[in-house]
């Protein structure tokens, strides 16, 4: 088995990105599977082409990606993706789309197929706070996960795999001239993310229990 976790460049004036640089700490295997990591742009669309290059030349069975959600108190797996992209601020090539559809063809939302509150229950058993997300925003990030499902469910080639997002908060290092900012640290958020990565490889289907918001 084998599963690919991408992880996006540094943006918004930050000199790391926690996401890659978390997943870096990652091990090589994780519950028998081979470990592909992959750094992808913070860039419109090209995160897309990047993640899908990627999914043919490695032909994974599982593909997690992972973004930096700076002010997030939690590890929040997404659930839901949508068919937009509304830039609050510009990408890496200074692009800033206003209201404009991801791909014409697509549904106007997408849901992840990973076992998302597993994933939540089994990081707060090992004291690692986490939660499920219903919005992965409009940024790059929802750009890259949309993409990843829209390939999930319209192209054949892709047909069995899982595939979902994970936001992860900044950095420890990140906030340290940054007021009441939550963060954790790197360490913490690879933790996570492996216990992520080994739900996903080990269960075939979520569980049920209450994962929802009241807003």
């Amino acid at each position: 088995m084998k599963v690919l976790i991408t992880g996006f460049d540094p943006f918004g004036g930050e000199e790391i990105n926690p996401a890659f640089e978390a997943i870096k700490l990652l091990p090589s295997k994780i519950a028998g599977a081979e470990i592909i990591k992959l750094e992808v742009p913070t860039v419109f669309n090209d995160s897309i082409k990047v993640l899908e290059k990627a999914m043919k030349e490695n032909k994974p069975n599982i593909v997690i990606c992972v973004g930096q959600a700076g002010g997030r108190f939690t590890i929040s797996p997404e659930r839901v993706a949508i068919n937009l992209n509304d830039g609050v601020i510009p990408d890496n090539k200074g692009q800033q789309p206003v209201d404009e559809v991801i791909f014409k063809d697509g549904e106007n939302a997408y849901f992840t197929n990973l076992p998302v509150k597993a994933m939540v229950e089994n990081m707060k058993k090992s004291h690692i706070p986490a939660s499920i997300s219903y919005s992965a925003g409009t940024y790059v990030c929802n750009n890259l996960m949309y993409g990843l499902l829209y390939l999930l469910n319209t192209s054949p080639e892709f047909k069995n795999i899982k595939g979902g997002f994970i936001h992860v908060p900044y950095s420890t290092e990140q906030v340290i001239n940054k007021v009441n900012t939550p963060s954790l640290s790197l360490i913490q958020i690879a933790e996570g993310l492996e216990i992520c990565v080994e739900t996903a490889i080990t269960r075939k289907e979520d569980i049920t229990t209450i994962g929802g918001t009241t807003h």
